[in-house]
């Protein structure tokens, strides 16, 4: 599992959004959404630099979490 952060990412708009990009690349990953951190959780087995670039590509910045 990957954590990332995803600044600017604030509601449920942001969240359909980031989610749809996710399983863009990977349809049987699952993704868990933490509007008030702007956390995003991803189980797959795609290297965290997939989702990154997939946030990008939509407009949000991302970057592995600190835990």
């Amino acid at each position: 599992m990957v954590r990332l952060d995803v600044p600017r990412m604030n509601s449920d708009k942001c969240r359909a959004a980031v989610v749809g990009a996710v399983m863009g690349i990977d349809p049987k990953a699952r993704c868990d959404v933490d509007l008030d951190t702007g956390r995003l959780a991803v189980d797959s087995r795609l290297p965290p630099s997939d989702f990154i670039e997939a946030l990008e590509d939509i407009g949000y910045a991302s970057f592995i979490a600190q835990v």
